[in-house]
């Protein structure tokens, strides 16, 4: 059962109140919702709440002050300073100088990407059969996205910026042909960008293994160790593929990954110790 307390605890922080005696302070990334004071509570933030709340000992969540670029928050939980915990795609390079909680937080869905075009070029993507038609294209990715180095090491041509607004108008500009983005990204992004011109390129998905875990500082096992628990026993419980659908359970059913032509890519960044053999940690379309 989910822990009232804890969960006020956190909401409390959040607004400044000293924690209560005896819970152990937490420090995420301030999430997009949080920032925006929308009262919405980010996924990954709910799921290590609830986590956390089953892990046996009392834990109080605190978002930074302000919101953080990936390599700047990298880099202070590797230092130990304003972060004890963040989200983000591994790698082998992310799980050596971190420590990973290898439960995917979604499901490996960050490895299903849709592709983000232009509406003028709905019929060109439409027609694609074979990967090597759109390795013949330009893709668009972050410079710090480990996504950037899975698509070149599979032959697909990439170029990259650090911006993330100005990421659209290099699509919507003609510099790039497409912009592969998660499911659970590129619905709101096709939103919010329609008058661009922007839409989702039909019948197309590309596929990798991948996984958002949580990472840790390397010294701090027992924080490891409560997160691994929770997730445990929400798995065990249900609670977790409950949480899952009610994020993302529209998405995908939108994205019809099923129905679609899935170009499936090999992903060398991906540790040995990835648990691909435990099938109810990952997500798979119905064909």
């Amino acid at each position: 059962m989910f822990d009232r307390r804890r969960f006020i605890l956190g909401s409390a922080l959040a607004l400044g109140i000293t924690p209560a005696r005896g819970a152990t302070l937490v420090r995420h990334p301030q999430s997009e919702a949080e920032g925006h004071g929308d009262g919405a509570e980010h996924y990954p933030v709910r799921l290590l709440r609830m986590a956390l709340a089953r892990s046996g000992h009392d834990y109080a969540l605190q978002p930074t002050a302000v919101m953080m670029r990936q390599n700047r928050a990298l880099a202070e939980l590797q230092a130990g300073r304003v972060v004890d915990v963040l989200w983000t795609m591994t790698s082998q390079t992310r799980e050596r100088d971190l420590l990973p909680v290898r439960i995917p937080l979604d499901m490996g869905l960050i490895g299903w990407r849709l592709l983000l075009i232009r509406r003028s070029d709905a019929a060109r993507f439409g027609a694609i059969r074979q990967a090597s038609e759109l390795q013949a294209l330009d893709a668009l990715q972050g410079h710090d996205w480990p996504d950037a180095d899975i698509l070149r090491a599979n032959h697909y041509k990439v170029q990259t910026a650090s911006d993330y607004a100005g990421m659209f108008k290099m699509l919507e500009s003609g510099r790039v042909d497409y912009f592969p983005r998660a499911v659970f990204e590129v619905w709101h992004e096709a939103a919010a960008f329609a008058q661009q011109g922007l839409v989702v390129a039909p019948g197309l998905a590309l596929h990798y293994p991948s996984a958002f875990y949580f990472f840790v500082k390397k010294s701090n096992a027992a924080l490891a160790a409560a997160i691994q628990r929770g997730l445990e026993s929400m798995l065990a419980d249900g609670s977790y593929v409950r949480l899952f659908q009610e994020y993302f359970g529209e998405m995908t059913a939108r994205s019809t990954l099923g129905a679609r032509r899935v170009f499936e890519l090999r992903n060398p960044l991906l540790s040995a110790a990835t648990p691909l053999d435990r099938r109810a940690l990952w997500y798979h379309p119905v064909r």
